[in-house]
């Protein structure tokens, strides 16, 4: 059995191409992710230097925190502390002070920049001992 075809096409109206627009993008809201968060690049900075301080027995853990409008390393020397730093990636402030902040114990803001190596290495100074 062959199925009949049929003609949607109405005889008494004029065929009109149909034309495909764009959507524009509302106003205000430019690709704001759900959640602010490190990408391999930078993971791959903070985990180096945090291996490092890890071997010179500076720090003992960390926890990653992904918010709405900031990304958190926080740094610890032992678990049930506070910790002993944080850094920061703050999306908003990309054009500002800089995306990137290294925040201490006290909430003092030891070095903010654009670049996450210049930045962390604030942290590395810390690395730098004496040798007898």
């Amino acid at each position: 059995m062959i199925p009949a075809m049929l003609d949607f096409a109405d005889k008494g109206r004029q065929s009109v191409p149909m034309t495909i627009m764009s959507s524009t993008p509302f106003p205000g809201r430019q690709n704001i992710p759900e959640q602010v968060s490190f990408d391999r690049r930078e993971l791959g900075v903070i985990l180096g230097l945090y291996g490092r301080m890890v071997a010179a027995g500076e720090w003992r853990d960390y926890g990653i925190s992904t918010l709405r409008e900031v990304a958190v390393f926080s740094v610890f020397r032992r678990t049930a502390e506070q910790p002993l730093y944080r850094i920061e990636k703050r999306p908003r402030l990309r054009h500002r002070q800089g995306l990137f902040s290294v925040i201490g114990m006290d909430g003092q803001i030891l070095k903010r920049g654009h670049d996450l190596k210049t930045v962390l290495r604030v942290l590395e100074r810390k690395l730098i001992r004496a040798v007898d």
